[in-house]
C-alpha cells in the first residue's frame, strides 16, 4: 500500500480540499425529513435568473465557489451545494459506505422538489464524478454540464488500462490506510497532498484545515467508491453538452499532450463533448487561475 505511485495517485487525484472563504448574502435550504436522500447534502441558494448547481469535490466546503458563485448570482440562480461529512456538513450517521451514488439521487430530488428547469451543472473532481453520474442516470433532469479536473474512472491516472474489478484490491487497501492513519500522519499527509493539489501557496493552510475538518471515514468511503466507479460505459447515456476544464502545469513532469490524450481517450463514448484546458495551474484550477476559469464558466453557460 504505502508504495510512491499509491501516495502520488491520493496527492495527486483524491484529496480534494477547499478553502474556509465564507459565502455571504446566501440562503440556506432547510432539508426536511419528507426526503431523506437530500440529507446526504445541505445547499445554499444566491441570486436569481437561470439555475446553476455547483458541486465541490472530495472533503470540500461549498466555499470553493465563493468567488465564482458571487458573480454568477447576478445574472442566476446559484445553488452551492456540499457534502455531508465534508467541511462543515455533518455526515451521516446511516450510510451504508456509499458517498456518491447517494448524492446523485439526492440532487436528482433536489432538481424535481425544487422545480429547476434544466439547471447547469459544475461539478469540480468528485462533484464532476457527480455531475456525470447524474447526466447519465437522470438525463432528462439537466440542461448542460461542466466537469472540472474529473475524469469518468479515477484509477486511470494509476493504470490505464485498470477496470472496476482490477482496482478494487487497490481500493481496499487505500481506504484502510487513510482510517489506520494516525492524527499526525493525517495531518501530515493533509499538507503534502494539498501542496500537489494548489500551485497557488497562500490557499494551502485553509485547504488544509478544510480537510482536517471533515469526517474521516466519510472521506475514505468517498476515495473507495471513486477509485472502483468508472462511467465510461455510461457516458453514452449523457444527453446534455458536456464542456471539460482541466489544469495543467509544466511541474507535472509530464507533455501537455500526454494530459491532453488522457483526457479525450477517457471521454471517447461521450456523444457531446467540448474539452478547455487551463496552463499553469493545479487542481483547484478556481483557486490558481480564477479569472480564467471564470471565464471559462461564463462562456460554457452562454452557449
Amino acid at each position: 500500500m504505502h508504495t510512491p505511485n499509491i501516495r502520488a495517485m491520493l496527492g495527486g487525484a483524491f484529496l480534494l480540499m477547499s478553502v474556509l472563504i465564507p459565502i455571504s448574502s446566501a440562503q440556506s435550504l432547510s432539508i426536511s425529513s419528507e426526503h431523506p436522500n437530500l440529507q446526504s447534502m445541505s445547499v445554499e441558494t444566491q441570486g436569481s435568473g437561470t439555475d446553476v448547481i455547483l458541486i465541490p469535490g472530495l472533503a470540500s466546503s461549498r466555499a470553493i465557489w465563493a468567488d465564482l458563485a458571487s458573480d454568477l448570482q447576478l445574472s442566476h440562480r446559484v445553488h452551492i451545494l456540499e457534502l455531508a461529512g465534508f467541511a462543515n456538513t455533518p455526515a451521516m450517521s446511516n450510510r451504508d459506505g456509499k458517498v456518491i451514488a447517494p448524492v446523485v439521487d439526492a440532487i436528482a430530488e433536489y432538481i424535481r422538489t425544487q422545480h429547476l428547469k434544466a439547471p447547469a451543472i459544475v461539478g469540480h473532481s468528485l462533484g464532476g464524478e457527480i455531475a456525470l453520474m447524474l447526466g447519465a442516470r437522470h438525463p432528462d433532469l439537466v440542461g448542460r454540464l461542466m466537469i472540472v479536473d474529473a475524469l469518468p474512472f479515477y484509477t486511470l491516472m494509476l493504470d490505464p488500462a485498470a477496470t472496476s474489478e482490477t482496482a478494487s484490491r487497490h481500493a481496499g487497501a487505500t481506504r484502510d490506510w487513510m482510517l489506520a492513519q494516525s492524527p499526525e500522519e493525517f495531518i501530515a499527509f493533509q499538507k503534502t497532498s494539498i501542496a500537489r493539489l494548489a500551485k497557488t501557496e497562500a490557499v494551502r493552510p485553509a485547504l488544509v484545515a478544510a480537510g482536517l475538518s471533515s469526517d474521516r471515514k466519510t472521506i475514505a468511503d468517498a476515495v473507495y467508491e471513486l477509485m472502483v466507479t468508472d462511467l465510461r460505459p455510461e457516458l453514452g447515456r449523457i444527453r446534455a453538452p458536456i464542456e471539460v476544464v482541466y489544469a495543467y502545469d509544466a511541474l507535472f513532469g509530464v507533455p501537455a499532450s500526454n494530459v491532453d490524450e488522457m483526457y479525450r481517450r477517457a471521454y471517447i463514448a461521450a456523444p457531446d463533448i467540448h474539452f478547455t484546458r487551463i496552463d499553469d495551474s493545479f487542481h483547484f484550477i478556481m483557486l490558481d487561475q480564477p479569472e480564467r476559469f471564470s471565464s471559462a464558466v461564463e462562456s460554457f453557460l452562454n452557449k
